[in-house]
């Protein structure tokens, strides 16, 4: 059985789109694309937390393959990031793409959801998703993501593509990791640890036999 973990950049209210460049996703009139770039440092290249694809195989929605399909194949073979992307089996999500032509690559069939399922129940590699946000809420309604390992940068950005949309699913998560960079940048990995657990801070109310056994003792007091 593998795990399906996903890794991705967010602000902190919570937008995950075009973490990396202006131009890298501006769907929806976004501007605001490179919002990361100035608070990467040293102390995060340590821990890329995923994002690398390393020793994983690659789940991705059709808009975060394109993107990656144009740049990592076109890097120096000597960069790490890329060597890793490109060697990943990469496993795509699509409801337009009639082929995929990045090496090591396949089209989910139609029913995505059935389909991660089916890669979760076969040996091999954790499967990693990086980027795809739409992807990412059909996973997350299906209860099928095991793993979120998010970077929260210290950025408010107003709009654009989150993380949880409304209408996620409900739960809990519980914080299996948890460290800072030095550029304030929070590096957390959570796991579904169920439903959510309501509860209150008001005081508890008695119950009707102990109201009423407190009004006996008031009587038998006087």
């Amino acid at each position: 059985m593998r795990r399906l973990v996903v890794s991705t950049m967010i602000s902190l209210d919570g937008v995950m789109q075009a973490p990396g460049a202006p131009e890298e996703d501006p769907t929806g009139g976004f501007t605001l694309g490179g919002w990361t770039v100035n608070y990467w440092g040293d102390d995060m290249g340590d821990s890329m937390m995923g994002l690398d694809g390393k020793d994983r195989d690659l789940v991705l929605g059709r808009k975060t393959y394109e993107i990656f399909e144009a740049y990592w194949p076109y890097q120096p073979a000597d960069n790490p990031i890329a060597r890793s992307l490109n060697a990943a089996r990469k496993y795509v999500a699509s409801r337009t793409l009639k082929t995929v032509g990045w090496n090591n690559s396949t089209l989910l069939g139609d029913d995505v959801v059935a389909s991660v399922a089916a890669l979760k129940k076969e040996s091999g590699n954790d499967l990693q998703i990086i980027g795809s946000s739409n992807l990412i809420q059909v996973l997350q309604a299906a209860s099928l993501i095991d793993e979120y390992n998010v970077l929260t940068f210290p950025v408010v950005l107003g709009a654009g593509k989150r993380l949880f949309e409304s209408g996620a699913k409900a739960q809990s998560l519980r914080l299996v990791s948890s460290k800072a960079s030095g550029k304030g940048v929070l590096l957390n990995t959570y796991a579904p640890a169920g439903d959510v657990q309501s509860g209150s801070f008001a005081p508890p109310q008695p119950s009707s036999k102990e109201i009423e056994r407190r009004a006996k003792m008031a009587r038998e007091a006087r």
